[in-house]
């Protein structure tokens, strides 16, 4: 799977740390920057980058995915979802439980309602296990199993592009 990385200043050891990691793992990785610690450089211009290059790779594979980090994730989520084709989840770790006790539901839930294709994490809020964890179940599993998206869903995804065209 082709996995596309972007990250500005406060993303930067997290990125290093998952790009080694997710290589180790056989991830054919592409990093889109910083390509250096930089407290000056901008999160929009990298993750700009990143989403360019994951909706190029998705031309050829559907399953190619990106982790966009920053300090917060946010900003980066922002950025990628204005990016027709991209639809990004942000993700902060298991401190936020849901009401049926299940820690990282979202991430399944981000596949199995809005097959999010990129994954935004917040460096400031996760360690670096917990990122790694996150990443590595975002990128294999799906909630409960499933691994079709319900109809009502794709009819959403679908909406999404064509409301915001």
């Amino acid at each position: 799977m082709k996995i596309i990385l972007a990250t500005d200043h406060a993303g930067f050891a997290l990125k290093e740390f998952l790009k080694k990691e997710l290589i180790k793992d056989g991830y054919d990785v592409t990093d889109c920057g910083a390509d250096k610690l930089d407290p000056e450089d901008d999160y929009p211009v990298l993750i700009t980058a990143g989403c360019k290059t994951l909706l190029m790779e998705l031309k050829s594979d559907p399953t190619a995915k990106g982790i966009f980090i920053g300090g917060s994730g946010q900003g980066e989520a922002m950025v990628a979802n204005r990016f027709k084709g991209i639809r990004a989840t942000v993700y902060y770790g298991e401190g936020l439980v849901p009401s049926n006790g299940q820690p990282n539901e979202i991430l399944f839930l981000s596949h199995e309602h809005n097959d999010a294709n990129v994954l935004s994490l917040g460096a400031r809020f996760m360690t670096e296990g917990q990122a790694l964890g996150s990443v590595l179940l975002w990128l294999t599993n799906w909630s409960h199993g499933k691994k079709e998206i319900d109809p009502r869903h794709l009819k959403r995804i679908a909406l999404i592009d064509e409301l915001t065209s």
